[in-house]
Parts: C-alpha cells; sequence; structure tokens
C-alpha cells in the first residue's frame, strides 16, 4: 500500500536516482534517433497535437533541446535570450515558449536528412554531458518556470536534467508515433519506469486517496492510500492527459510537466 500527501511548495527536485536518470536519457535519446531514421517523406509533413508543429518542426525543437543539453554555455544563452525577448515584447509568454519557437525557426531551413544527422551526432553528447553533472549544479536552483496550465513553481536544475529534458523527449517520440499512425516502443524496464515517475509526481501533487490502474507496457498498479476511486486507462492516455494533452477531469486534471 503507497500513501502520498501533497507535494509541499518549493524547489522541486527529481525524485530519480541520477544513475537512473542517465540511463534514461540515453535509451530515449536512442530510440527517438531511430524513429526519425525509419520516417518517410510524407511523415515529417503530418500534423502533431502540438499546436503549429508538424512532426519536422516537432524534431527541429528535439534537435535543439538535444544541443542544449550537451552544452550548458549553450543553455544559458538560450534561456538569456528568451528573457531578453519577454522584456523587450513586454513580458507576455513564457521563456519556455519562446525559446522553442527559436529553435524550430533557427532550423527551418534544415533538411529531414540534416535533421535526423545532426541528431544522431549530438544525442550522445547530450546523454554523456547529463550524466557528468554534478550533484552542486544539479541542486542550483533554475527559477521560476511557468507551466503549461499557466501556474508557475521554482525548479532545480536537477530537475530539468534529470526528469523533465527526458520526459519532454519521451512524449515527443509518443506524439511522432501519434501522428503518423504508429505503436511506439514500449517496455516496462525503460518506459514503465518513467511513467511510475510521473505517476508519483502526480500522486505527490494532487495527495489524494485512489487506486490508479494504468495498462499497456508501461502501465502498473499504484494504490495510493485507499481502493477507492479505481481510476483505470491506457498508460499513454494517463501521460497524455496529465500532460493536459487531452482533458482530464477530478483527479486527472492535475497537471505534471511535461
Amino acid at each position: 500500500m503507497t500513501t502520498t500527501t501533497p507535494t509541499r511548495p518549493g524547489l522541486r527536485r527529481s525524485a530519480l536516482e541520477h544513475e537512473t536518470a542517465a540511463r534514461l536519457a540515453a535509451t530515449e535519446y536512442d530510440r527517438y534517433r531511430d524513429l526519425l531514421r525509419s520516417l518517410d517523406a510524407a511523415d515529417w509533413a503530418r500534423p502533431t497535437d502540438c499546436p503549429g508543429w508538424d512532426v519536422r518542426a516537432m524534431a527541429a525543437h528535439n534537435l535543439g533541446m538535444a544541443e542544449n543539453a550537451a552544452s550548458v554555455p549553450r543553455m544559458l544563452r538560450e534561456h538569456l535570450a528568451s528573457l531578453r525577448e519577454m522584456r523587450r515584447d513586454g513580458g507576455g509568454g513564457s521563456a519556455t515558449d519562446r525559446m522553442t519557437a527559436r529553435q524550430v525557426a533557427e532550423r527551418a531551413d534544415m533538411t529531414p536528412a540534416q535533421i535526423v544527422a545532426r541528431f544522431a551526432e549530438v544525442a550522445p553528447r547530450a546523454a554523456a554531458a547529463r550524466r557528468r553533472r554534478p550533484a552542486a549544479m544539479r541542486a542550483l536552483p533554475l527559477g521560476a518556470i511557468t507551466l503549461e496550465g499557466g501556474t508557475s513553481e521554482p525548479w532545480s536544475m536537477g530537475f530539468l536534467m534529470d526528469t523533465i529534458l527526458t520526459r519532454d523527449l519521451w512524449m515527443h517520440r509518443m506524439d511522432t508515433c501519434r501522428a503518423i499512425g504508429r505503436e511506439p516502443v514500449l517496455t516496462s524496464d525503460h518506459d514503465g519506469v518513467l511513467v511510475a515517475d510521473v505517476v508519483a509526481e502526480w500522486a505527490g501533487r494532487h495527495g489524494a486517496p485512489c487506486t490508479l490502474v494504468l495498462t499497456g507496457p508501461a502501465g502498473g498498479r499504484w494504490e495510493l492510500g485507499a481502493p477507492d476511486p479505481l481510476l483505470e486507462l491506457d498508460a499513454l492516455t494517463f501521460c497524455r492527459t496529465v500532460s493536459l494533452r487531452e482533458r482530464g477531469t477530478g483527479l486527472l486534471a492535475t497537471e505534471v510537466p511535461f
């Protein structure tokens, strides 16, 4: 029996062991690279669930994030550029949205083949760099981050590096597979671990008793303080719902950042 209480306000840190997070990151980079290599010409132009992004634009964003992950100075420059844009434009929107839009725009002239080749080159460096990040760096405050639903919360650098960068890429792999009508590669030792981390954070965010049953290769069962209410759904649908890609009600309306 697992019980939970609401997460206290404060600096959000990664709940994953650093070595586990590094393993998950390396595997996810590999799986996304393999997916990109398998796309045909028509696949790259298919729309995704992210407004305004087709598969190619999503890949350009993921390439930009991998390049940032491989270099802390580059990541800081990107973040500062976004903050300057916000000040220049009167503070509207979020720094993250501005950064991702710029990642797509700056790679608009790259062909799909160039994106694939560049991602295959930079992804191993990104995985290695994230593994090397020392505990002192991961403990640093990153500042207030605006979530998809509009609320803000303070994150540590480790939460971004060990948790969010992998979740973001994983969800975009799911988005891409959905866009092209293909079943994603899912295994319990990789995707199941990622989903379990999302479940633990979701439970901590709402703090209410329930039992959650997620079906599929990445699923599982979590008794969170009480047998009822029983929530049962596919693991990918759960993640899509708590990431606000699909509408959730009750406890499933609790947002978890990806």
